[in-house]
């Protein structure tokens, strides 16, 4: 059955005429019917431990599709009023999900039993692991994929990642902790159990420099799990001078010997890490 959809996904992707065939239209619509219940994903973690996750392209080109196909509309929710194209998630108590009032999820995207939404966004295509925390104001962007017990503090930017649609979204494994205002954008992926700390921002050209060891180690587009990662800067000469470019510093890793609970509380006292 995945296959058949796949097939007629890709093929309007390449040809948007083919949506006037109803057969095409259904394709993007039971697509985006099965992301919302949490039977496909845009992307998934490998066989092999350690390989790139999987991204599935033609979910993706399926998203951009359903905007084409959606008409604007009056969306009324009590004493509020929303004009889009996206329906809002229905089907929380039955999902197992609990949402604060102004927490919003856009319909296509999956949030698994246990989930727990402030006032917050979760944007379509993205996927949010059991007994994670989208705490106060934090975004979850199209596609990105949020592992299990995940805390998401206040303000948190993850980014969203739909087109081209084989780029691989953010990724946050499970276990991890991001800290109040950090931006996770472009692609980068957050190991298993990491700790990243207030403000930090990580981009796909940003240097994340592991400083823990007494040889300096460079990593792009990905942190590795257990970092416990702080915002720094280092110097960079121009032309007007020489200035401090903003970079990220792993100074540590969370202790294996201690619980998830014990081992956040302890990166946090050990390394001073503000969340």
């Amino acid at each position: 059955m995945a296959q058949d959809l796949r097939a007629r996904v890709e093929a309007a992707y390449r040809d948007r005429a083919l949506l006037k065939d109803r057969a095409f239209a259904e394709a993007v619509l039971e697509t985006i019917a099965d992301l919302d219940r949490g039977a496909l994903r845009v992307a998934e973690p490998a066989a092999e431990p350690g390989a790139a996750w999987q991204v599935h392209a033609w979910v993706k080109e399926a998203i951009l599709l359903y905007f084409g196909l959606r008409a604007m509309e009056t969306i009324e929710v009590g004493p509020f009023e929303f004009h889009d194209k996206i329906p809002l998630k229905r089907g929380l108590a039955a999902a197992g999900v609990r949402v604060v009032p102004h927490g919003i999820a856009r319909y296509g995207s999956f949030l698994e039993p246990g989930v727990v939404m402030m006032p917050s966004y979760v944007n379509i295509g993205a996927r949010v692991g059991s007994g994670t925390m989208v705490d106060t104001w934090a975004t979850v962007g199209s596609c990105a994929q949020i592992g299990r017990n995940v805390h998401l503090s206040g303000g948190v930017g993850i980014g969203g990642v739909l087109e081209p649609p084989g780029a691989r979204p953010v990724v946050v494994e499970d276990g991890a902790f991001i800290g109040s205002r950090a931006i996770v954008v472009e692609g980068v992926h957050i190991g298993a159990e990491a700790v990243i700390g207030a403000n930090v921002v990580l981009t796909a050209s940003t240097a994340i420099l592991d400083v823990s060891g007494p040889t300096l180690v460079e990593h792009r587009g990905a942190v590795p799990p257990r970092s416990v990662v702080i915002p720094g800067t280092r110097p960079k000469r121009f032309p007007a001078g020489e200035f401090g470019v903003p970079c990220a510093l792993i100074i540590g890793q969370r202790s294996a010997s201690t619980d998830r609970k014990t081992s956040l509380e302890g990166a946090l006292r050990d390394f001073g890490v503000a969340v």
